[in-house]
């Protein structure tokens, strides 16, 4: 465990009006306790889980790659700005880490494929072969064999997306090993219900204001998976068609 804690300020919040600081869950969870290497977020689209991680992750001095000169139809000033109202309690003070988002690992791959022109020892570290080599989810999967190794802090936000569900359990497996070495910790957001079925992870529930802690078959999605696979007939019939 490397983070113990974080907590939220909303009295000091510079606006109540505008993204993230106007969602309930901001306003009335002051603080989340870490208890297992493995924290997992679960909740529905729009209720903060992916902007709460990523507030966690510039808090905690970790670098997000991303490609930082995309256009925007619309700018949010406070888009980014939670990081600046929230505390981190570290167990034994900072350590590194990095963070994964689906959806920015290609701005990663290509930056590493530049440093490797340089310096191609680099890729020693992710299987002997260049990333761009391979298709997203064996990337994926080189990368997060690789770094999590290392001793550190990781943040993922749904990192299935690009994953099969076979893939999806030998992440599983990575990450059960990885944080059983008592080096690595992992806080995850995610709507998978295999990841969200990690041996010895805590779930914590962002359809609940505040954030409360949960078991598996307590979830939302697990729910709605089970009941599609015992009578998928009965949502299919749902949909208007």
């Amino acid at each position: 465990m490397h983070i113990k804690s974080i907590t939220l300020y909303p009295d000091a919040y510079p606006t109540r009006d505008h993204y993230p600081f106007n969602l309930p869950v901001f306003s009335q969870s002051e603080q989340i306790v870490f208890q297992t290497p493995i924290t997992l977020f679960v909740g529905e689209n729009g209720t903060g889980k992916s902007t709460l991680l990523q507030a966690i992750t510039r808090k905690c001095g970790i670098h997000i790659w991303q490609d930082e000169e995309r256009r925007r139809a619309e700018f949010n000033p406070d888009e980014d700005k939670l990081r600046d109202y929230i505390s981190v309690e570290w167990a034994d003070g900072p350590v590194q880490g990095s963070f994964f988002g689906s959806s920015l690992f290609q701005d990663f791959v290509r930056i590493l494929d530049d440093w490797v022109a340089a310096s191609p020892g680099l890729l020693q570290y992710f299987g002997g072969e260049s990333l761009m080599t391979k298709s997203h989810g064996q990337s994926i999967m080189s990368f997060f064999r690789a770094r999590y190794r290392i001793k550190g802090l990781y943040l993922l936000d749904e990192p299935e997306t690009a994953l099969s569900p076979k893939t999806q359990l030998e992440l599983l497996d990575v990450l059960v090993k990885m944080a059983g070495t008592g080096h690595a910790q992992f806080i995850i957001a995610t709507h998978s219900p295999i990841i969200l079925a990690c041996p010895g992870a805590s779930i914590l529930s962002f359809d609940d204001i505040p954030i409360k802690k949960m078991e598996y078959e307590e979830t939302e999605h697990y729910r709605i998976y089970k009941g599609f696979m015992e009578d998928r007939q009965a949502y299919l019939d749902k949909i208007p068609l």
